[in-house]
């Protein structure tokens, strides 16, 4: 049986072991979008996975989802990184910067511009403000003509990315944000090439996956996916049809791996493992759900036929999460009145276990 702590060839990359670590919103980065050198040490810190996945990272202002989220479409953003990525090579590590879109799951008070999305519908729940939380609002519906340009978004900043010392881009695909929407059936009611059908519903998807292919090539492109999740709202319908269909165009495109999440039963992923012929990265625990991804969720994954597996909420507290994965030591705690505050506390506090002492 593959070993969690077997090497892996992804693309030009060999990773050390199949642990990723996977992209984690932490509201750290300073005004303007810009990285800092708190997030410099926080990756570094956390080197030793096989591959760094980073928080979502806005594209452009108007895919900003949150206060206090790193961008890659400005020049600033840009050099901003190149500490980021610098520590976790100087460490030994690999690191994809998470291209993340917000579209409806926005507000004005966030970004001073109205969200958009696929149609003029309003995301369950309340979004993050500078003042707090607040209902999110009713998004403006792209007009057919704008769609492209947010699809380039992706490109644009992939290629940002690339210049700032990344190794790769993820495409959030997932958990309710602007590609998501795109293939929900209900935030998605359009009734042009971007909605309805199975294969409309899948083109921005590919859009945008295409254009950051065209960017910074195949090896160095990914995207993660939900499928049949409910973040924010969003209902798929025909998901195993929905989600074959786009494994299919995205293995055309011979990207570097797809990362699922565990939001569909084990018997969709499974049918989905094997509609995919390229990297598969799982990701055996919910966003924001109360169970940490441990070594017997990833060692079962694995037997179903996953490359790669996705830790989350585990590596904020275990910046050593790798070695105590192998060694068996338990893992620490988090303090999750920490994720979001902002600072250090919570951030940079967590050490390695003493091993030996």
């Amino acid at each position: 049986m593959t070993s969690l702590f077997q090497s892996y060839q992804l693309g030009g990359l060999t990773l050390p072991n199949r642990v990723v670590m996977a992209p984690m919103t932490r509201v750290r980065a300073a005004a303007g979008g810009l990285a800092t050198p708190s997030m410099a040490t926080y990756y570094a810190q956390r080197a030793t996975a096989g591959l760094i996945v980073s928080e979502g990272v806005q594209p452009s202002l108007a895919g900003q989802s949150n206060p206090g989220t790193p961008g890659l479409h400005t020049e600033e953003q840009q050099a901003s990184w190149r500490p980021v990525t610098d520590a976790v090579h100087t460490n030994g590590g690999r690191i994809f910067a998470q291209l993340m879109h917000g579209g409806r799951v926005s507000h004005p008070d966030t970004t001073g511009m109205r969200p958009v999305g696929p149609s003029a519908v309003a995301a369950a729940g309340e979004v993050f403000t500078p003042t707090g939380p607040r209902p999110a609002p009713v998004p403006r519906a792209l007009e057919t003509a704008e769609v492209p340009e947010h699809a380039r978004s992706y490109a644009e900043a992939a290629r940002r990315a690339v210049d700032a010392g990344f190794d790769g881009v993820e495409l959030h695909g997932a958990n309710g944000y602007l590609i998501s929407q795109f293939l929900s059936s209900n935030a998605n009611l359009r009734t042009d090439r971007y909605g309805g059908s199975v294969a409309h519903r899948i083109r921005f998807a590919v859009e945008a996956v295409s254009a950051t292919v065209d960017a910074v090539g195949a090896a160095r492109t990914g995207i993660r996916l939900s499928p049949g999740g409910t973040f924010w709202g969003v209902r798929e319908t025909e998901v195993t049809e929905l989600y074959t269909a786009l494994l299919g165009e995205l293995a055309r495109l011979e990207v570097a791996y797809v990362h699922l999440e565990a939001t569909a039963d084990e018997e969709v992923l499974v049918a989905l493992r094997r509609a995919w012929p390229g990297t598969l990265v799982m990701n055996p625990a919910l966003p924001m759900g109360p169970k940490q991804t441990g070594r017997s969720d990833a060692d079962h994954w694995l037997g179903l036929g996953a490359d790669l597996i996705g830790f989350g909420r585990a590596f904020i507290a275990n910046p050593d999460l790798v070695e105590r994965l192998r060694t068996g030591v338990p893992l620490a705690p988090v303090d999750e009145t920490t994720y979001y505050q902002g600072g250090d506390e919570g951030y940079l506090t967590y050490s390695a276990y003493r091993y030996g002492a």
